[in-house]
């Protein structure tokens, strides 16, 4: 680290400049909410005397895969201080992140938590997708009839900032015996890439809490690879199929899938069918607002980039050991009577910048 010498005569390390190569698996306003808060957490760090730089690129669409590990190759090549990846999917992007390994260039990844094998992350930022899953699947009973915020079950106080992440949904429905309760719904669920990490996961935390209830008859299920206008034409499929009073609703597995979702509801007339998704992102919350979404479970998009960049900022200035291995964002539900909670001002932790510098040895 070189030294320059203050007014005074004390030795201050010249701090470098950081920079950051993050990829998102594509260019949708869900991932761009997450660029954004990269952005600005670097131009706190700026204001506060580090200089940090994030490039960001993506795939033009989530199913292109051999992209991202281009663009993870590239920065290697480039010599940026810090990778941050959100996968396109886990699988394809091991052999990129052992080079980046080799390179000895750190490497955060968000939106997993779940580690992934024979590589070194040096944090992970996001969330289980199993219990993301899980949530909503939570949410849907509550609106057909069980306790919770919605529907026409027995109604719970919420105080302003309670999460409503898992362990609260598992404390409300600890009494709660499916085989009796009165919650009867026929849902449609549209996945992710078929086959997936990401997909399986939030599908199989789906069916972990819906399949106990008799009650909730799952009609078929069919993949939309997170992209909206594929998941308005699935929508448009289960409501073909599934004529008024014959479905329910549908819970698509992320947001750019659920908006395509709520659009063909609202074309064909069938909004009594009631749309539950996963993300929740700026554009969404307004949904949600209006009543065109029933509920979203919070994937913390602004937790990705606001940390991620902290992280980074940390590792590129050797102050590894202060970075978690893992962040969990805590999953939890947003619905009408909380979305204010979250966007346009989500909850976020000031970085103290002067302690990361002062840290710098």
């Amino acid at each position: 680290m070189l030294l320059t010498l203050s007014l005074w005569g004390t030795a201050a390390p010249k701090l470098p400049k950081v920079v950051i190569g993050w990829t998102p698996p594509d260019i949708t306003g869900v991932f761009k909410t997450a660029t954004d808060f990269f952005e600005k957490a670097a131009a706190d760090a700026r204001k506060n005397g580090i200089d940090v730089e994030v490039i960001s690129r993506s795939p033009a669409t989530h199913v292109a895969f051999a992209d991202q590990v281009a663009i993870i190759e590239d920065y290697i090549q480039r010599k940026v201080s810090v990778i941050a990846i959100s996968p396109i999917e886990v699988e394809v992007v091991i052999p990129a992140i052992r080079k980046a390994n080799a390179a000895g260039i750190p490497v955060i990844i968000v939106n997993l938590l779940e580690p992934i094998k024979g590589v070194n992350v040096a944090s992970y930022i996001g969330f289980d997708n199993t219990v993301a899953g899980m949530i909503s699947a939570y949410a849907l009973l509550d609106y057909f009839g069980g306790p919770g915020v919605l529907g026409t079950g027995p109604k719970v106080d919420v105080k302003p900032g309670t999460y409503l992440d898992l362990a609260w949904w598992q404390n409300l429905y600890k009494t709660v015996d499916p085989k009796t309760a009165n919650i009867r719904a026929r849902v449609a669920i549209i996945e992710g890439i078929a086959g997936g990490f990401f997909s399986t996961a939030r599908v199989n935390g789906f069916h972990k809490i819906v399949d106990p209830f008799p009650g909730i008859k799952v009609v078929g299920m069919l993949p939309a690879d997170w992209n909206r206008e594929k998941g308005r034409k699935a929508a448009e499929d289960f409501l073909t199929r599934n004529p008024k009073g014959t479905l329910d609703a549908i819970w698509a597995a992320s947001n750019e899938m659920g908006l395509g979702a709520m659009l063909a509801a609202e074309a064909a007339k069938r909004t009594e069918v009631k749309i539950f998704t996963n993300d929740v992102t700026p554009e969404s919350v307004e949904r949600i607002v209006e009543g065109r979404l029933m509920a979203e479970t919070w994937h913390g998009f602004p937790e990705w980039g606001w940390y991620g960049t902290k992280f980074a900022v940390l590792l590129a200035l050797g102050q590894k050991d202060k970075v978690p291995q893992i962040f969990d964002i805590r999953p939890r539900t947003v619905w009408k009577g909380n979305a204010r909670e979250y966007y346009p001002n989500p909850r976020l932790e000031p970085i103290n910048w002067t302690a990361i510098k002062a840290g710098v040895k």
